[in-house]
């Protein structure tokens, strides 16, 4: 992070938090949480206000209106911005188009760039990344792709089924990855395409996502020759692009996810009197929140660490599945500990802590179960003779 954009960051952040507290969170409810249409609609006017309070898009590059900072900047404004359920939204940098977005600015040709990056940075369109099937297709382990594209007269024809496929609902793009004669293959289309057809909205433990969780059929869905995102046979290696800082830039959300129920929690014990205390005082309690702000400390210096490496242009395939399954499992932990601290109050929805609990539970299995990532870290350890 060069001079400029340290001495920008203390501005940037009290703008994000004053804009998250006064203008984002007031509008979390339960009744918007699983309702697309209604998120859609309250993305299009946090993202103007956000315009407005020059905090929109920090990944984002400046000719879409975004302030184009780097990863290590990124981290702050991710985890600020993510103590408000809608608070990703608003400044969209939310999954999954932020990750769109930038795969999109990694490989697109210029007519696509055109036709999608823009839309979708601007926050005019929606996009989703339509990786996971139902058994025995494709998980966490991408090698198991079974949606396949064949060559005919000029175009291309896609068949295949997809699950769970987060902002699917709705979504104006889709990209999908699919075996090809060459090997794997992006493909980026319009989903008005025909034979493209969305089945359901899968119901999910987790809310305030964009879009939902789609079940996805393509029936000899046409593309034209031009559908192809980045080159024939390398969807292998493009994926790559999109997961590793993905992973990355969830853990700086979640992080903000769980600072906010920490902060809740935090509140409530101070206030709350038990037994002639207040429950601040029992050391059981105290251990839990110094647990918690340890937890949330290492999982800020080893993400602020995998950010910079970024930055630097360096290789982060090891240190990102070391850093999704640290933060993972530790934000897990502080939402937990935030939900026990403030009792059936933490249970309830009349705080944010059970929704934040909802929603972290899963990040242990998106993007890779951390078992398959533990396994490639032991075997790249092991493999290359690497020293503790």
């Amino acid at each position: 992070m060069n001079e400029t954009h340290a001495s920008m960051l203390p501005d940037l952040k009290e703008r994000v938090r004053k804009f998250i507290d006064e203008v984002a969170i007031p509008l979390e409810g339960t009744a918007i949480e699983r309702d697309v249409e209604a998120l859609d609609e309250i993305a299009g006017t946090l993202r103007r206000q956000a315009r407005e309070a020059g905090i929109y898009g920090p990944q984002l590059p400046k000719e879409y209106g975004g302030l184009a900072l780097p990863w290590r900047a990124c981290a702050e404004l991710f985890e600020e911005c993510a103590r408000g359920l809608l608070g990703p939204i608003a400044l969209n940098c939310a999954p999954p188009d932020q990750p769109n977005a930038l795969l999109l600015d990694l490989l697109a040709s210029p007519a696509q760039r055109e036709r999608f990056l823009g839309p979708i940075a601007r926050g005019e369109k929606r996009a989703c990344f339509a990786m996971t099937e139902p058994a025995p297709g494709a998980g966490s382990d991408p090698s198991m792709l079974k949606t396949t594209a064949r060559r005919g007269n000029g175009k291309w024809v896609l068949d295949g089924h997809k699950k769970f496929i987060s902002g699917g609902v709705k979504a104006d793009i889709a990209i999908v990855p699919a075996q090809t004669e060459e090997g794997v293959t992006l493909f980026v289309f319009d989903t008005a395409t025909p034979g493209y057809r969305v089945t359901r909205d899968i119901a999910m433990a987790t809310s305030y996502q964009i879009g939902g969780h789609a079940e996805i059929v393509m029936e000899a869905c046409e593309l034209p020759g031009d559908a192809v995102l980045g080159t024939v046979g390398q969807g292998f290696e493009h994926i790559q692009l999109r997961l590793e800082p993905a992973r990355l830039s969830h853990c700086m959300r979640f992080i903000g996810r769980a600072r906010r129920a920490m902060e809740i929690a935090q509140r409530y014990v101070s206030q709350r009197v038990s037994f002639g205390a207040p429950l601040a005082e029992l050391q059981q309690v105290q251990a839990m929140v110094a647990d918690s702000h340890i937890d949330l400390h290492a999982s800020r210096l080893i993400t602020h660490h995998c950010a910079q490496l970024m930055d630097e242009g360096k290789s982060v395939k090891h240190y990102s599945s070391m850093t999704k399954v640290f933060v993972s499992e530790a934000v897990g932990r502080v939402a937990d500990r935030a939900m026990q601290m403030c009792g059936a109050l933490g249970v309830s929805e009349d705080e944010a802590i059970s929704a934040i609990w909802r929603e972290a539970r899963p990040f242990r299995i998106y993007d890779g179960a951390n078992e398959v990532h533990r396994s490639a870290i032991a075997r790249r350890i092991l493999h290359r003779n690497l020293s503790p």
